[in-house]
């Protein structure tokens, strides 16, 4: 597949329905070089999944039966907003781990909510019986050419906003957005895979040499609890021997503070994974590397405003 085409065209269908998120130079938290922040928990629903949802149901046909996803959260809210704005209907299957914030985010979307017991990995099971059962189109999160060639459009735009920096900082949970960053640059940028300890679905799969199913727990686990990193991703990370690290939650939450404390943002924990590998030392660039960090999703639970 030419990747390149695929998320130029991706750029060209969602332009009028996405939001191009900001970036921001800074220094602070702790780090003695400056870093390039992408602020993409500002886009429709507070994440980048708007891109994939948007990207995939513009390229297809949507059947009678509607859409179907599965979701930690994020991905859920996202198809939501995509189907009520194109004007088709949607049933997302979330687990409870997702939260009061992502849930209610959805609930309010207008979309069939199913709340059910587990993980992301059981939210996907029903998810495909329903799609079985109705025929409904299945959204998928992370593991699907429409989804990651949306979510590379995030890296389209940010090239197009002037990224200079050498090294990028991603989140990782199944796959989809850094699957998309690899996608775009095929070596252009240095890409580091950052994954919570207790929820890291790539990592393991590189240990292993195949994507393998792990364990999930932990404060990012509702957005990047994967079971199972997504082939796509596996295959670009092999391919480009992708860095990938894992930090611990303490760091997470001390990253997410910080953005808060420091810049005023408002980041979830998933959000501010990629920094804490900076923040925590998992990272350390090189003298003169310059490092650019992506702000994944600001969909914090309980909602602080509520």
């Amino acid at each position: 597949m030419d990747w390149n085409t695929e998320i130029t065209k991706a750029s060209e269908r969602i332009s009028s329905h996405i939001q191009k998120t900001p970036v921001l130079s800074c220094t602070g938290f702790g780090l003695d070089f400056p870093i390039q922040l992408k602020l993409e928990q500002v886009q429709h629903t507070g994440s980048f999944k708007a891109r994939g949802a948007f990207n995939t149901l513009l390229s297809h046909d949507v059947p009678e039966a509607g859409l179907v996803a599965a979701s930690g959260g994020n991905h859920g809210a996202a198809v939501a907003y995509a189907a009520h704005q194109l004007g088709h209907r949607a049933r997302i299957y979330v687990p409870e781990m997702a939260g009061p914030a992502k849930i209610s985010l959805i609930r309010n979307s207008g979309a069939d909510l199913q709340v059910v017991p587990g993980a992301y990995a059981n939210a996907m099971e029903q998810a495909q019986a329903y799609e079985a059962e109705t025929g409904a189109m299945q959204v998928h999160a992370y593991d699907a050419p429409a989804t990651v060639a949306g979510q590379g459009t995030c890296f389209a735009e940010w090239q197009a906003q002037g990224l200079e920096a050498d090294t990028l900082m991603i989140a990782v949970g199944g796959g989809g957005l850094v699957a998309g960053a690899l996608a775009w640059f095929q070596r252009a940028k240095k890409i580091i895979a950052v994954e919570p300890e207790t929820s890291c679905a790539l990592h393991a799969a590189l240990k292993e040499g195949s994507p393998v199913d792990v364990e999930v727990s932990g404060v990012a686990a509702n957005a990047l609890g994967a079971k199972r990193i997504g082939q796509i991703c596996f295959d670009h990370a092999r391919e480009q021997d992708i860095t990938s690290l894992t930090v611990s939650d303490a760091a997470i939450t001390s990253a997410q503070a910080a953005l808060w404390r420091e810049r005023r943002l408002l980041v979830e924990p998933a959000g501010a994974t990629a920094l804490a590998a900076l923040t925590s030392g998992a990272y350390r660039p090189a003298e003169g590397e310059r490092v650019a960090v992506l702000l994944c999703g600001g969909n914090i639970a309980p909602d602080p405003l509520a």
